[in-house]
């Protein structure tokens, strides 16, 4: 199939067009290449890309720039699209929150007028697990509630699938929308606490564990992600009772880790002791995570699996080799 894959250069864009072009599809990158972390990341992802797929094309643009990407949809023509490209990171979200409308309510707008008037398949696209907010039920369902963010990033998510929902209830536009959990593994970001951590321990830093270190997160790897991603882009989209295209998941290990634990199996995986201290809560974390799959389980046979110590063993053989250590 052609498939178009927004914040292709990302974290979890990247595997998952590295994916689908080692499934033999056509697909079209688009992504920004902002500089919110480091770019040499962005880059190298997109080299790789390159050198083993040398047909793979990247553009460069944010996605809230309609007539560029209303040019990429009508020249490649995608059947399906995976909306990954946003602006990330809940704490930067605080100081920076322009960008966020942006990229994340604006650029949600064009993804879905294009699909509107260029029909797809199905778009598939991210939400994630900050739209559970204050809820204090776990492992969140996604038949919670989710109107409590308690930061913009959230507000944003959430805001997209409500905007999602709109336009496949009036324009039938068959939709998935996917609230991950906590993503880590090779090419990651450097402001995930699993990247921050690795690179303190080795420098002998000190490492700061907010809640008092009583913060719970349910590590999902990143190829459990793409698995998942890849199987909803696959399967047609059926409707709802209601009669509209447009079905929430949650992908996410189903197994949340407390931090202490977390630096503790990362210890093992360094073979290096990290230096710890312990603050507060900060604006806009939440105390524990944990996802609820069985929707993900009952319509795709699949849900993350993934042991912890194993993704983060793989996180660090492509660390050393991307800092040459």
């Amino acid at each position: 199939m052609r498939i178009l894959v927004t914040g292709a250069s990302g974290f979890i864009g990247f595997h998952l067009a590295r994916r689908l072009l080692k499934d033999g599809h056509e697909v079209l990158g688009v992504d920004e290449m902002n500089a919110y972390y480091d770019p040499a990341l962005k880059e190298g992802r997109e080299s790789l890309l390159r050198k083993e797929f040398p047909s793979y094309r990247c553009l460069h643009f944010g996605v809230e720039d309609e007539r560029r990407l209303e040019e990429a949809f009508g020249e490649f023509r995608p059947e399906v699209c995976y909306h990954l490209a946003a602006q990330a990171g809940v704490r930067h979200s605080i100081e920076d929150p322009g960008s966020y409308v942006r990229s994340n309510l604006l650029g949600m707008y064009s993804v879905l007028e294009r699909c509107r008037h260029h029909p797809v398949k199905a778009l598939v696209y991210a939400s994630s697990s900050s739209v559970y907010g204050l809820n204090s039920k776990v492992p969140y369902s996604v038949e919670d509630k989710t109107d409590r963010p308690v930061s913009l990033y959230a507000a944003t998510k959430k805001a997209g699938e409500e905007m999602a929902y709109s336009y496949s209830r009036l324009y039938g536009i068959p939709m998935r929308g996917v609230r991950f959990f906590t993503v880590y593994g090779s090419w990651g970001r450097p402001d995930m606490a699993y990247f921050s951590f690795t690179e303190k321990i080795l420098r002998g830093e000190r490492i700061v564990l907010f809640n008092d270190g009583k913060m719970e997160r349910d590590f999902t790897h990143v190829g459990d992600i793409v698995e998942g991603l890849v199987r909803m882009g696959e399967r047609e989209v059926p409707k709802d009772e209601d009669g509209t295209p447009h079905w929430i998941y949650n992908l996410g290990n189903s197994h949340p880790v407390p931090l202490l634990e977390f630096v503790r199996t990362l210890e093992e995986v360094l073979g290096k002791k990290a230096e710890l201290s312990f603050a507060p809560m900060q604006k806009g974390d939440v105390a524990r995570t944990c996802a609820d799959v069985k929707e993900t389980e009952r319509d795709f046979g699949f849900a993350p699996r993934t042991p912890l110590s194993e993704g983060l063993r793989e996180f660090y053989s492509w660390y050393r080799e991307w800092k040459g250590l």
